[in-house]
């Protein structure tokens, strides 16, 4: 979506886009799902356990990152990833209050 264009809608709409779109790759659900899993820091474990390039698997890692919805510490050459639990819990929020909108049921289509 273009810069100009995402003006026209607002900051809670942006935001929501911007969270499906991170979330909207398997290898990034799978990434979560590890970190989630392994209730610790992850730092070389999800090329083995995701089945991943490397390189793919970083690049995933850095969107997730820029996104805020992981955090890396760096444990000299290695860094270590988990969830950012704020984060993890505004977009929870987000998504609830999204998805708990009332839909009218009925014979609309």
């Amino acid at each position: 979506m273009g810069v100009t264009k995402s003006e026209i809608f607002s900051g809670l709409q942006n935001e929501l886009a911007s969270v499906a779109r991170v979330l909207g790759h398997p290898a990034r659900i799978a990434i979560l799902q590890q970190i989630i899993k392994s209730e610790s820091c992850i730092c070389g474990d999800l090329v083995n356990e995701i089945g991943l390039a490397q390189p793919t698997i970083s690049q995933h890692l850095r969107e997730l990152k820029n996104a805020g919805i992981i955090k890396g510490d760096i444990e000299g050459t290695r860094v270590c990833y988990c969830i950012n639990e704020d984060k993890w819990e505004q977009i929870k929020i987000l998504l609830n209050d999204f998805f708990d909108s009332r839909v009218k049921s009925g014979d609309c289509c």
